[in-house]
């Protein structure tokens, strides 16, 4: 999994409105929930302010234990109002057993319901994967590499305008198709120790990447939660994180 991924969004109450009535149908309930922040385990959204501007122009999928969990997820979002971003079905350019359902968020960010016939330990209602447009592919392919063992990211697709990074259970794509860029994405990774949130960040400052946060912890979040912070050429905000629990 994802450790986790956050977006900052327009209005909190209407996006938390949005997700929850979408995710519920899919079994995921926010794991936190105030004023600023609402959480379900791996899904983040939070409220805009100086330095988290909204967030806009991302595709996030979250997996469905079926097909017809896709269909309600789908359904739950039409019923409530919320606009139609593709009617559930197969889509074999994708796997020749993906099926999903797309519908816009309040800031018009693409949500999907994925269902896909593997086994493994995610929970439903937690992010299968990302699509993330791009100024530059190979740039943000070249920073992704130079963070990758140190993030537990592979290549999966390798094209010019489609660098797919995947992880145990997840992947992101970095794409370019002359649409608008995706901004102000925030992604964390998962570590099992602090010497590897310490060798990421180093990692990527000695490539010339820019700093956001050295290492160290943030008990504000939680005790022992051990980050570092650096952005991607798109200024996309990545960490590595290890929560020391």
């Amino acid at each position: 999994m994802f450790d986790h991924v956050g977006i900052a969004v327009a209005d909190l109450a209407a996006s938390e409105r949005f997700y929850r009535t979408v995710l519920s149908v899919l079994g995921a309930e926010p794991s936190h929930a105030d004023a600023e922040l609402v959480e379900w385990e791996d899904w983040d959204i939070g409220a805009t302010d100086r330095e988290h501007p909204v967030t806009r122009g991302l595709h996030v999928g979250f997996r469905a234990p079926s097909r017809e969990a896709v269909d309600a997820f789908w359904q739950a979002g039409i019923d409530a109002g919320y606009r139609d971003d593709g009617a559930p079905g197969p889509r074999t350019v994708y796997g020749p057993d993906y099926y999903g359902g797309f519908l816009l968020d309040p800031d018009g960010n693409s949500a999907e319901a994925v269902h896909t016939e593997r086994e493994d330990p995610v929970p439903d209602g937690c992010v299968d994967h990302l699509w993330i447009r791009v100024r530059d592919p190979a740039a943000s392919r070249r920073f992704y590499t130079t963070i990758a063992p140190h993030a537990g990211l592979r290549i999966g697709v390798d094209e010019p305008d489609h660098v797919q990074m995947v992880g145990e259970n997840f992947s992101f794509s970095l794409i370019d198709d002359g649409r608008p860029l995706t901004e102000h994405v925030h992604i964390a990774f998962p570590a099992q120790n602090d010497a590897t949130v310490r060798a990421f960040h180093a990692a990527a400052l000695a490539a010339g990447y820019e700093d956001h946060g050295a290492p160290g912890e943030r008990a504000v979040y939680h005790p022992g939660y051990y980050g570092a912070f650096v952005l991607d050429p798109d200024g996309h905000n990545v960490e590595v994180v290890n929560h020391n629990r």
